[in-house]
């Protein structure tokens, strides 16, 4: 018998294949077929002995064709296979009711502090800051020392701070922590924000809390200066307020880790002449601010007169208090369901 005869014959026997797999009812019948073709004893292996009495340009056509045919059985015979498995997968399936009672579920939404925090993340990533997370147990330096805070500075005494019994060891009063971090770890220029809870030792009332949150932002660089400062906390009120016409007052102000330092007020976004928010005064004191003090940037290896920086601080309590008009701090620490679910952010994961 030629090659010729032969790739016929085995075209036939590949036809006559893919038509029992077509009515193979089973995977055990499809098995059997798998055999009869690609078996050990089966019509390719029997055949592919038949080469050896060819010449050689015969062999060469007649072990291409018959690799082709046998690659293509083997592919039908794994699809075969694969949709067996798949149909037992569904027969194996629980029949399910889709018309079946729902019970209604109450689904719970974010916290004010967590849909102001998302909203100043957002603002502050699209001018390029970096959000950091610190510690909430801090040492004596960062909290202290490296911000220019003296050893005799009041606010280091135990009326002002909580210290712990682990020497050196204090709940951080400010997030401005971080800046001493950023500054020691980070290569300038860079951008930072770090937001969280601080702790200091003052009784509980309606504005007061011994644990409340902060925001710090900071960006160092060279020739960094007030225009930079300025530009940032305007982008950053307009954002947060969602107005771009609010405007912002400047006053000096006070701070040990900026000079010069300044204090920022907006015009309250509540009113246009005075409300109890503002006090009747048409402005908001909101933040403090200024460039970064030359002996913290010294403090924390950095050169003072290669670098500069500016950062800008707020307290992120008050900020919540005054976006959703809430009249007592305590009510922002508390289980109380009536009062959060009056807030429309959006629902939490389900």
């Amino acid at each position: 018998m030629s090659s010729q005869q032969l790739i016929t014959d085995l075209k036939k026997h590949f036809e006559a294949l893919k038509n029992s797999i077509d009515t193979c009812s089973d995977i055990k019948q499809l098995e059997k077929i798998k055999q009869e073709f690609l078996g050990k004893e089966g019509i390719i292996t029997i055949n592919a002995k038949k080469i050896a009495s060819f010449s050689s340009e015969d062999k060469k056509e007649f072990g291409g064709e018959i690799n082709r045919i046998k690659q293509s059985a083997h592919a039908l015979v794994d699809d075969a296979l694969k949709n067996f498995e798949r149909s037992s997968q569904v027969e194996t399936v629980r029949p399910f009711d889709v018309t079946a009672y729902k019970p209604e579920h109450n689904f719970g939404r974010l916290h004010p502090y967590t849909l102001v925090t998302q909203d100043i993340e957002n603002i502050v990533m699209s001018m390029g800051f970096e959000i950091v997370y610190g510690n909430e147990l801090e040492n004596e330096f960062s909290n202290f020392e490296s911000l220019n805070i003296p050893q005799d500075h009041p606010a280091r005494e135990t009326q002002d701070t909580f210290w712990v019994s682990l020497p050196g060891r204090v709940l951080r009063s400010h997030t401005t922590t971080e800046q001493s971090y950023a500054l020691k770890n980070k290569k300038p220029p860079f951008a930072i924000i770090s937001q969280g809870r601080t702790y200091r030792n003052e009784a509980t009332d309606a504005s007061h809390d011994f644990m409340f949150a902060q925001t710090d932002m900071i960006l160092v660089g060279k020739q960094v200066s007030l225009a930079n400062l300025k530009a940032i906390s305007l982008e950053f009120f307009h954002g947060i307020f969602r107005r771009r016409d609010l405007n912002i007052r400047v006053r000096p102000g006070f701070f040990p880790f900026v000079e010069p330092g300044i204090e920022f007020d907006i015009q309250c976004p509540f009113c246009t002449h005075g409300c109890s928010t503002c006090k009747r005064s048409g402005w908001i004191e909101l933040g403090g601010a200024g460039l970064i003090h030359p002996n913290v940037l010294t403090a924390c290896g950095v050169d003072s007169n290669e670098y500069q920086g500016c950062a800008f601080g707020f307290g992120l309590t008050r900020l919540v208090m005054m976006k959703y008009g809430i009249p007592d701090i305590r009510l922002l620490h508390t289980n109380n369901l009536s009062f959060l679910e009056q807030f429309c952010g959006s629902p939490s994961l389900r």
